[in-house]
């Protein structure tokens, strides 16, 4: 898994294991992300599998879309599933974006995870950490896990863009940007859960296996950014419960163009 680690690791933070993928004949979806889920069916990952194991070994771009495509499709019964299943992604981004707003931030008061005084002198990692524990607390679940890291993730690149960005008083370019790396971040790392574990296998040699995987993160990543622009109006200025629609349905167009490469 040193590969994984390589490319989905974070700064001084633990990495999420991928696992062989969700067994048959159990939901698709959590029961707390959606109480009627459609039951898995045997192999539902096989034909993801498969092609991205050919992408591994070979490189064509096309079998990394068509794999991803039925990740989606048959994996998950469709881009309306897999979206459930990324309703915790969802639930943090709002979350975290409520977490790097100045003001009427819940978690900045008196007292609070944020509270300015508490934080007065912390250092940018210190003030990340505190961010990554107000977004998703410890709870022993690979869900969360991956997504402390994605957390973690997003703000390191927030202060490489924005090297001078104040982490406690963030505008909202900087907030939409650490919301989209975030979310693709996540989404990337749900599929890592779900296949990484195969797939890497199937690489020729370490260097050509990491570099494979760099181009479906980074794939991943184009496809949500994308999404996400189709889905703000840059000049109207963003609430907290905009974003929970705005994630949504960038989750959603982002599994439905994965799902268009399917066949």
């Amino acid at each position: 898994m040193q590969l994984a680690q390589e490319i989905i690791g974070d700064r001084k933070m633990g990495t999420s294991q991928s696992s062989n993928g969700s067994p048959s004949n159990v939901p698709m979806v959590p029961s707390w992300a959606a109480p009627n889920s459609p039951i898995a069916e045997p192999g539902r990952f096989g034909p993801a599998r498969r092609n991205l194991g050919n992408f591994m070994g070979g490189g064509q771009a096309s079998s990394m879309r068509k794999g991803i495509g039925q990740y989606i499709k048959k994996g998950y019964g469709g881009s309306r599933t897999a979206t459930s299943r990324m309703s915790g992604t969802t639930q943090k981004a709002t979350t975290l974006f409520n977490a790097l707003g100045s003001e009427q931030n819940p978690f900045t008061q008196s007292g609070g995870a944020l509270d300015p005084i508490l934080l007065t002198g912390k250092s940018a990692e210190e003030v990340m950490d505190a961010i990554v524990e107000v977004v998703a607390p410890v709870d022993g679940t690979q869900d969360t896990e991956a997504s402390r890291e994605s957390v973690k993730n997003a703000l390191c690149e927030l202060l490489e863009k924005f090297p001078e960005a104040d982490l406690k008083n963030l505008d909202d370019s900087q907030r939409l940007f650490a919301l989209e790396r975030f979310v693709s971040d996540d989404v990337f790392r749900r599929i890592n859960l779900d296949l990484g574990k195969t797939i890497l296998s199937k690489a020729p040699n370490a260097t050509l296996g990491l570099s494979r995987l760099k181009e479906i993160r980074d794939y991943v990543r184009q496809t949500v950014a994308e999404s996400f622009r189709k889905n703000i109006n840059e000049r109207t200025p963003l609430a907290s419960d905009q974003i929970k629609n705005i994630v949504d349905n960038s989750i959603r167009e982002t599994f439905e163009v994965f799902e268009g490469y399917a066949e």
